[in-house]
């Protein structure tokens, strides 16, 4: 529709696919969407049975809900100088004052974060109306404590660096992050900017809706810890299970698992819980090597659960660790979902036990829910 001027959409070489898709999503929407709920003008009352498009009958203004469009942005370039150092240039720089910007980064190797900090800091300066940076996986966040005298919470150390991005002509800018490790970390980053906590969880709802109807009615979400329960239980609490049109609504069972000292050995035990008989899905928020994993599936197949599967958020695994998953002399998993809020998620997927679901329709829903629209 004329006069919707789009947002403009940039991104890091590595999440060229991702951010490519989040623009068509964005975009394939009409920009004028009838309105479900009406917005009524403040001192006039909403005539009864009125239609979702009203007149204000003082004004005779229509108000509908406008939809902004995404446009994809491939202007910056990335080049490195002989020394190794970034060498970048980011193309019709001034034209984009005024205008609503989106960067989706990756900060998934040290060697990478330098030069996504160099562009974070200079498009802002460069009077545009708005700034998101879209990073999906927060790398240090495991690092957020300190327990013992010279430890160095490098999480913190993080989110100061972020927080220098400087503010725009309509105020700080916002950094949208998925399924943080500990939601406490929001306050590790100054007022200059906004940190947005999403979460992706619910793409594994909707995935679990899609098993077959004798694995999906006996579905029970694992924890591998504690701490896991705390910050994903309440997130499974009031989730169909079964067909969405069948009306059964009901709690998924809840199994926590824990570490407990064997002598020597820490090995991973279920604390709370019956796994037995059903099919049973290890949710944490991100995977390293895989190791308290495989324990924890192992527990619960010992517990005579009749399937392990597995969800992460960020499928970090140094090394090419996942390579144990697709050993089932180690470990036999049905499923092991994980997203691409890392680039190297998108070939670990190619391998079974492993599926992507793609991080595409939980950024574009935020976006779509709040930021890409007003009301006219």
């Amino acid at each position: 529709m004329a006069g919707v001027t789009p947002a403009l959409l940039f991104c890091h070489p590595s999440m060229e696919a991702l951010a490519d898709e989040i623009a068509k999503r964005c975009s394939h929407q009409p920009h004028m969407i009838p309105l479900t709920t009406p917005v009524t003008p403040i001192g006039s009352t909403l005539p009864e049975n009125s239609p979702p498009n009203f007149t204000d009958p003082s004004t005779s203004k229509v108000y509908r809900k406008l939809q902004q469009p995404v446009q994809f942005c491939k202007t910056i370039k990335w080049d490195r100088f002989k020394d190794n150092w970034p060498n970048l240039f980011i193309d019709k720089v001034k034209s984009y004052a005024g205008r609503d910007v989106i960067f989706v980064g990756s900060f998934h190797s040290q060697d990478v974060v330098f030069e996504q900090l160099s562009i974070l800091y200079t498009m802002p300066r460069y009077l545009v109306r708005s700034f998101k940076f879209i990073l999906p996986y927060f790398p240090t966040s495991t690092m957020e404590r300190v327990d013992t005298e010279g430890q160095v919470a490098t999480a913190k150390v993080l989110a100061t660096m972020l927080s220098s991005i400087p503010t725009t002509t309509r105020g700080p800018a916002q950094i949208v992050m998925f399924d943080i490790h500990a939601l406490q970390e929001r306050f590790y980053f100054t007022d200059q900017v906004i940190p947005r906590l999403e979460s992706a969880i619910p793409l594994l709802l909707r995935e679990i809706l899609t098993l077959p109807d004798e694995m999906k009615s006996k579905i029970t979400i694992a924890f591998p810890d504690e701490g896991a329960t705390k910050r994903f239980g309440s997130m499974f609490g009031d989730s169909p299970i079964g067909s969405p049109d069948d009306g059964t609504i009901k709690k998924y069972p809840i199994v926590t698992c824990t570490k407990v000292r064997d002598g020597d050995k820490r090995i991973v035990t279920v604390k709370e819980g019956n796994p037995k008989g059903r099919h049973v899905i290890i949710v944490d928020d991100l995977v390293q090597t895989g190791g308290t994993l495989i324990n924890c599936a192992k527990a619960l197949l010992d517990q005579d659960a009749a399937s392990v599967s597995a969800y992460v958020t960020h499928a970090v695994f140094p090394q090419e660790s996942w390579e144990a998953f697709t050993d089932k002399s180690k470990i036999n998993m049905e499923y092991f979902w994980i997203t691409d809020s890392i680039p190297h998620a998108t070939e670990i997927a190619n391998h079974k036990p492993f599926k992507l679901l793609s991080l595409c329709d939980a950024i574009s829903d935020a976006l779509l829910g709040y930021d890409l629209v007003s009301y006219n």
